[in-house]
């Protein structure tokens, strides 16, 4: 086990008003109470019952759920793909988050070939250099491993990039078996680990080719050339991998059965193997590429979406504890920009929004629906990404002295997601029509508040945030 060596988050030091929430109903990992919160100069200042203090703003809360803000670990801002960009820079993504209750994002800066580690790190900077109305911090993607890239592992950590990325597929990322078995054991005496993009690079590449021989160039070859025996694969590889190096991992955005199996046995044999899956796996599926006049192609990822039992699957294997992080993997494109791959399937930038509704659809399909509890959703949302990137406990929990980042929610707020009105910079919204109850109220981002009444009210309070060193510390069986 690994514990966290520290965190390193500035306050501004200003005096600010105080707030004092009262009688929420206050969610942490393990279960719920009520209680009020005291939130003054960026933190949470105290917690108990009948709490007063003259000084502060009241706001009563009785009846809602007072959640630690969220983070989403896998998001894409400002990221090039298949020839455009991302639709959302970090300006508008971490607006979106944040109306969505989320209060840290964390990126993926990426070392292209021929760049170092710090290089990559430098544009990623740049990048967000801008306004960001959520906190945020980086995954350092590893796409070229030499002894000189193997030698700035300990630079990122001390700048306060702890965790890694790496890819078993896309030819200008993807890393061979080997390499990833060196850079996980690199990891490993770091002290960190990676996050793993997991599919069949070349059967891929192979059932893309004979797709497109066929003629077979609509959304629906997508998925086709994508089989979820690609994706579960590569994770038992990954896996056996990861055992050989006794080396901790992570499986990213896993979308189906067979794969999560594969994550399942692997820690049976006591590789210490974590999984993450994505709300597109927990609520869309394979049926929408048939839709016609290529509308399909707004739901075109990687991995694909799968199956109504692959959801079923996954929703067991949240509540388990089995998966230990919910993240988007959000990486926006607008109607025009998936239009570049009409013609051909392998050209539509792939990707979904998802960073500003996360939230709302966990609690409301998740929570409300009795598919888990509220304190589940605590760990996926908030506690669970808060100790494994290194974030803990001044983020991830509602405890005094931790950082003033809240989401409250409404369990009897009714929410119409559309494409009209929301924060996210493209022109449709994969959940159109959904119709929720229970969303998003309000948000603080240390004390501040941002979102009231479901309305993003105040930006570019967001900051970079360095992180420490993970704690892996696997919890299943939680109700």
């Amino acid at each position: 086990m690994f514990l966290i060596l520290g965190v390193f988050i500035l306050q501004n030091g200003d005096d600010r008003m105080k707030t004092l929430l009262k009688n929420g109903i206050l969610v942490s990992g393990k279960g719920t109470r009520t209680a009020d919160i005291l939130l003054a100069d960026g933190v949470i200042s105290k917690i108990g019952s009948d709490l007063t203090d003259a000084s502060a703003e009241e706001m009563d809360v009785s009846g809602k759920y007072i959640y630690p803000g969220f983070i989403d670990a896998h998001t894409h801002m400002g990221l090039h793909v298949a020839g455009t960009v991302t639709a959302d820079d970090f300006t508008t993504g971490t607006a979106a988050a944040l109306a969505g209750g989320t209060t840290m994002i964390i990126d993926f800066g990426t070392q292209y070939h021929g760049e170092s580690l710090a290089q990559g790190l430098n544009n990623w900077h740049a990048m967000a250099g801008g306004e960001n109305s959520c906190d945020y911090s980086f995954h350092m993607s590893i796409s070229e491993w030499t002894p000189s890239v193997k030698n700035e592992v300990a630079d990122m950590i001390e700048a306060g990039i702890t965790t890694f990325k790496l890819y078993m597929t896309y030819p200008a990322m993807m890393l061979d078996d080997g390499e990833i078995y060196e850079v996980l054991k690199t990891l490993k005496e770091a002290g960190t680990f990676a996050g793993v993009h997991c599919e069949n690079a070349a059967l891929i590449d192979a059932l893309i080719r004979e797709n497109k021989a066929g003629g077979f160039l609509t959304p629906a070859a997508h998925p086709a050339s994508r089989p979820d025996t690609m994706e579960a694969e590569a994770v038992h590889r990954l896996m056996v991998i990861a055992g050989e190096a006794k080396a901790p991992v992570m499986a990213v955005h896993t979308t189906n059965e067979k794969a999560l199996n594969e994550i399942i046995a692997a820690r049976k044999a006591g590789v210490n193997a974590f999984a993450e899956t994505c709300p597109q796996y927990l609520f869309l599926d394979r049926s929408l590429y048939e839709l016609p006049d290529f509308e399909g192609a707004r739901y075109v990822c990687a991995p694909p979406l799968r199956t109504k039992k692959d959801q079923e699957v996954l929703w067991k294997a949240v509540k388990a504890g089995v998966i230990d992080t919910v993240s988007t993997d959000h990486c926006s494109f607008t109607l025009k920009q998936k239009e570049l791959g009409r013609n051909d399937f392998t050209k539509i930038p792939g990707g979904l929004p998802g960073v500003e509704t996360r939230g709302n659809l966990i609690f409301s399909e998740g929570v409300g629906k009795g598919r888990i509890s509220p304190a589940c959703a605590c760990r996926i949302l908030s506690e669970n990404p808060a100790r494994l990137y290194g974030l803990y406990p001044k983020k991830g929990v509602l405890a005094e002295g931790s950082d003033a980042d809240i989401t409250v929610i409404d369990p009897e707020k009714e929410k119409l997601l559309t494409k009209d009105g929301q924060v996210t910079n493209v022109d449709y919204n994969p959940y159109e029509g959904m119709k929720l109850k229970g969303a998003v109220e309000k948000v603080f981002l240390r004390g501040d508040l941002c979102v009231e009444d479901g309305k993003l009210i105040r930006r570019g309070l967001g900051r970079f945030i360095k992180r420490g060193l993970p704690d892996y510390r696997h919890e299943e069986g939680l109700a």
